[in-house]
């Protein structure tokens, strides 16, 4: 038997110049550990693109600072392996 499950994956921002992005699986599956990068889609050179690079805690969570990106427009990608990516734009961070 096969069971599938979802990747969950939503970001907010929390008005203090930081914005939370917390992950987890349809199936109740924890997203500890599970990359997450953060890219600058106008970015040519493959080198470059990845601005910021890290994991998800033991909550599957993950607060990052504006500051730290120095972009406006980026993307935000939950990366737990083929067929389980999903890519948040910087615009569609909830406020």
């Amino acid at each position: 038997l096969l069971f599938a499950h979802s990747v969950i994956f939503n970001c907010y921002d929390n008005g203090d110049g930081t914005f939370l992005c917390q992950g987890s699986f349809s199936n109740g599956a924890s997203a500890e550990g599970v990359e997450i990068r953060i890219e600058n889609p106008k970015e040519k050179d493959a080198k470059k693109k990845v601005i910021l690079k890290t994991k998800l805690d033991k909550k599957g969570e993950i607060t990052i600072k504006y500051a730290d990106i120095k972009v406006i427009d980026f993307l935000i990608i939950f990366d737990a392996g083929p067929g389980h990516v999903v890519k948040v734009k910087s615009s569609e961070i909830e406020k």
